[in-house]
């Protein structure tokens, strides 16, 4: 068995280390109070965490971010799933053409598509709701292209095995194909939740009422908040950020095995 080597390992605990110290200090900072800070003294407090959850309603655009990120990964990563089976399994008449433009979304800007799709939901009547933050990213070409490539190297062998059983697509992909393609399915949910998690602008577009404010924009209106004319509360700031990262660590340890898996894999194909 080969032994680790000292200094590599060294090497690597100081570059974990480095990447630690921006969280670490956010973490510390948290726990001052506002004054202390800015006199350069060391008061330790759990107020800041419970002002913003109880005093800026952080409670709630928590949950509008749960709610918000859950289902645009839940309803991203079946569509993307469906779109890459059907493009890796089946040959019908403009499929190269249509996964060519698929593909070709991801050279577009996001940003570029803000306007048509504000247009679109105010027309429809969806803007300050639920439904106006989810539907424009729950389509993702690339999760699509991601999956689509994984599954065409998984053998079709399976695949015409269980179709000699009578198994319908629907049945081959839910009970085939799903099954062998976790780690991948995981680390592009993975991927979509953070993406949707971190987003800003289109929140901030699309929500005019505090009730569907999302973390980001929570966040964002915390700078506003001085404790004397001209400072920012970075305590405070602090502690929210604190509390918006919590839950992408906890769903990246969830789902550490399957990354590591699907990366792993991935690489050896």
């Amino acid at each position: 068995m080969k032994r680790n080597n000292p200094i590599l390992t060294g090497l690597a605990l100081t570059a974990g280390l480095l990447f630690l110290l921006p969280v670490l200090y956010s973490i510390w900072m948290s726990f001052q109070t506002a004054q202390a800070y800015y006199a350069g003294g060391v008061e330790f407090t759990a107020g800041n965490y419970v002002r913003a959850v109880a005093e800026y309603n952080f409670a709630r655009y928590l949950l509008n971010s749960i709610i918000v990120s859950g289902l645009v990964t839940l309803l991203g990563i079946t569509i993307a799933t469906m779109a890459a089976f059907a493009f890796a399994r089946f040959q019908f008449r403009g499929g190269n053409l249509l996964f060519g433009a698929t593909v070709a979304t991801l050279m577009i800007p996001s940003h570029i598509s803000l306007i048509p799709n504000y247009l679109t939901l105010a027309k429809a009547g969806l803007l300050d709701s639920y439904a106006g933050l989810i539907l424009p990213s729950v389509s993702n070409g690339f999760a699509a292209f991601f999956l689509r490539q994984y599954i065409k190297g998984i053998p079709k062998a399976l695949d015409e095995a269980a179709y000699m059983d009578g198994a319908t697509p629907l049945q081959v992909l839910w009970r085939v194909i799903v099954p062998i393609a976790k780690p991948a399915i995981f680390s592009m949910g993975l991927y979509i939740f953070i993406t949707e998690w971190n987003n800003y602008i289109w929140p901030l577009v699309a929500v005019g009422k505090e009730d569907f404010y999302t973390l980001q924009i929570g966040l964002a209106r915390l700078y506003r908040i001085n404790p004397g004319e001209g400072l920012v509360d970075w305590p405070l700031v602090m502690a929210a950020s604190t509390l918006t990262i919590l839950p992408v660590l906890l769903g990246f340890l969830l789902v550490e095995r399957h990354l590591v898996r699907g990366i792993t894999m991935g690489a050896v194909k």
